[in-house]
């Protein structure tokens, strides 16, 4: 029989068109009742064993975690102030009982007599992993801690946890709020018909004449590089810069929520006896501690920056002696650049852009996981959120299911900006030898296409994709059967970029750009002139891009480092490593932490050099692909076999050296960014 309540549902695809927020609240009575049931149990059980003790309680955590997975992606993607509300009167239950598992001592000896008993020794590797990581969470989460302590640790969990939601939702809310309604289309000169014709029907939405322009990405960005009005520029630019700041709603400031977040950070890391917040997120990286990270963030910029500031001072050239702009601001980069793009290279993004239509794109991504795996990505049908989304299935050359993944790609209001991919179902071996196969969400916030025409997406937009879909991978084509560490789970944060960082080399070979572009008009794929212009155009700038993300990562690193809050601001922080590292500063009123969701409201907390760490590993794996073009199957097969399918059963560096054949070193990454 199916239950009423579509959260309890777990017999097969989750029924995201019939779950309300009415079903969040009773769906938590019946979850949590049967996860602290177990845990009760585990607690008591005799003797312990993998099949006695491990098995139920993932059983019960597991389909808590996946029924409160759905609502907080269906918070993402389709916000309404019922569903927030819903989330954020029940987030403390979860946050509650997670917090007080990881602090479970009874579990903790449990797990402990589990590792030293008898039957450990016969373990596999996966198993073996996931009690290592098992105890050395249960450090983490405070378990060791006594009474008071625990208390406080679990009350500033809690917390964090809602702070993390406030600050997200605030970004949403002043991103949908601002907007600008323009009735003198001379304004639009320079920006593309098919952003002219959304921004139409955007006002025509609303009852209005005219042309609406808003800060989601598939409007601000085309207005940021092609308008013409400098001063159209400024304002979206502006608005973009001061959201949920001081500037803005009071109610929608995330100035407090910043400055608490890290008091909080702070606290939890001396309560566990680390000396800052940077040294507890290390604890579960591959890098050995914060001054690792540092001295690496440090050395790319010193190899960057040469070429960053060449990069910077070629664009002031440019755009004082041909677009007559004696002073370059922040809101002139984005254009400056693109002019100088197409001056250099007769190039331009708009140029590209008609060739890569949806159909021809997915086509092209899903010939890329073919070729490397010898996978089919069928069309599947699915309850979806949402009119937009579509569903598919990865299946083996036998016809066997792999996987299945939903593919959300448009922006709109009520879903948060960017791009991810984020786990629904993962992987697991159940106890009759049966299998539950994974299923993922991917999630980008692309432009819709106008007049009855497909969506065509920008190459940076392909690329975007690209790597979602690596994520995706990285959790549909684990092999492991343990949920601690299978996919994603279990993998060190500074690695799981790899793979989807990995697959965006794919978006630069000719012959799978073939198979992936159709002029939108007139179907014909994209000339080799073209392509040939775009790989010269490559590393445009790649100095000033390097030296950004370094520039973030060292002020998260920084910040996170501090051992009390107070020592100073944020914002001097931020000006301290733009002084180091950046060639690009931005106005004073800037206030890009108050939207940086990354590292307040996402998992990247003193973990956002991830990105470049990550990018030295995946530009080493893709060197053994450039080193042997012919065999592209074979070393797909084997990059599976050690890296993507092994998940977390075992640390990132030994899944590299045995893919490689030794440790990663970073020329393939200077090389691929044109600063070898």
């Amino acid at each position: 029989m199916t239950p009423a309540n579509p959260l309890l549902d777990f017999s097969g695809l989750p029924r995201f068109d019939q779950i309300r927020p009415e079903h969040i609240g009773p769906a938590l009575d019946v979850l949590l009742a049967d996860a602290e049931a177990a845990v009760a149990a585990a607690e008591r059980v005799q003797p312990v064993t993998w099949e006695s003790f491990v098995v139920p309680l993932d059983d019960a955590t597991e389909r808590l975690w996946r029924a409160w997975g759905q609502v907080g992606h269906l918070q993402a993607v389709v916000n309404t102030p019922e569903l927030r509300e819903a989330y954020n009167q029940n987030l403390p239950r979860v946050t509650r009982f997670g917090s007080a598992l990881g602090q479970n001592l009874a579990l903790f000896r449990q797990y402990q007599v589990l590792a030293s008993g008898p039957d450990a020794g016969g373990f596999d590797e996966p198993r073996r992993k996931v009690l290592d990581n098992t105890l050395r969470d249960f450090r983490l989460g405070g378990a060791e801690l006594d009474g008071p302590d625990k208390e406080r640790f679990t009350a500033i969990k809690e917390e964090l946890s809602a702070l993390a939601a406030k600050f997200s939702q605030n970004v949403l809310d002043a991103t949908d709020a601002w907007s600008l309604f323009v009735e003198d289309e001379t304004r639009l000169a320079g920006l593309p018909q098919d952003v002219r014709d959304s921004a139409r029907a955007a006002a025509g939405k609303d009852g209005k004449q005219g042309w609406k322009l808003t800060l989601q990405m598939p409007c601000y960005l085309p207005v940021q590089t092609y308008a013409e009005d400098r001063d159209l520029r400024e304002i979206l630019y502006r608005a973009s810069a001061q959201r949920a700041s001081e500037f803005g709603d009071e109610a929608l400031d995330n100035s407090g929520n910043i400055e608490r977040i890290l008091a909080l950070r702070a606290e939890l890391a001396t309560l566990l006896g680390f000396g800052s917040y940077a040294d507890y997120s290390i604890a579960t990286k591959m890098a050995q501690d914060p001054a690792e990270v540092l001295a690496f963030l440090r050395d790319l910029a010193a190899r960057a920056k040469p070429f960053a500031a060449k990069d910077r001072a070629e664009l002031e050239r440019f755009a004082r002696d041909e677009l007559r702009l004696d002073s370059l601001q922040a809101w002139d980069l984005a254009f400056a650049a693109d002019k100088l793009k197409q001056a250099r290279y007769s190039y331009s993004e708009q140029d590209v852009k008609q060739y890569f239509s949806e159909p021809k794109v997915l086509d092209g991504l899903f010939a890329v996981i073919e070729q490397l795996y010898g996978l089919k990505v069928q069309p599947d049908t699915a309850p979806a959120w949402h009119a937009d989304v579509r569903f598919f299935r990865l299946v083996d050359a036998h016809g066997a299911l792999v996987g299945q993944f939903y593919l959300d790609l448009y922006a709109r209001e009520g879903k948060r900006g960017g791009a991810w991919m984020d786990d629904c179902r993962n992987r697991r071996q159940r106890a009759d030898g049966s299998v539950q196969t994974p299923l993922v969400y991917l999630v980008c916030n692309f432009g819709r296409g106008a007049e009855g025409k497909p969506a065509t997406f920008s190459h940076n937009e392909v690329t975007t994709l690209f790597h979602e879909m690596g994520h995706g991978l990285h959790q549909l084509l684990t092999r492991i059967g343990e949920l601690g560490v299978a996919g994603i789970n279990g993998v060190e944060w500074d690695a799981v970029e790899l793979p989807s960082q990995f697959m965006e080399n794919f978006c630069w070979e000719w012959d799978h750009l073939q198979a992936m572009t159709a002029n939108v008009d007139t179907g014909e794929p994209l000339p080799r002139a073209l392509y040939d212009k775009m790989l010269a155009a490559r590393n445009f700038h790649s100095g000033m891009a390097t030296v950004r993300q370094l520039e973030f990562g060292l002020f998260d690193m920084l910040l996170h480092e501090r051992t009390d809050s107070t020592q100073e601001p944020v914002l001097a922080v931020l000006d301290r490593v733009r002084a180091e590292v950046a060639v690009n500063h931005p106005p004073a009123w800037n206030r890009f932490p108050h939207q940086f969701s990354h590292i307040f409201a996402g998992g990247y907390a003193a973990g956002y050099y991830s990105y470049k760490w990550a990018e030295v590993l995946s530009a080493d794996a893709y060197a053994a692909f450039e080193e042997a073009p012919e065999a592209l199957a074979a070393t797909g097969a084997r990059f599976r076999d050690e890296i993507i399918g092994r998940g977390g059963s075992r640390s990132a560096a030994a899944n590299f050296q045995a893919f490689r054949g030794r440790a990663p070193n970073i020329d393939a990454l200077l090389r691929h960014s044109g600063m070898a």
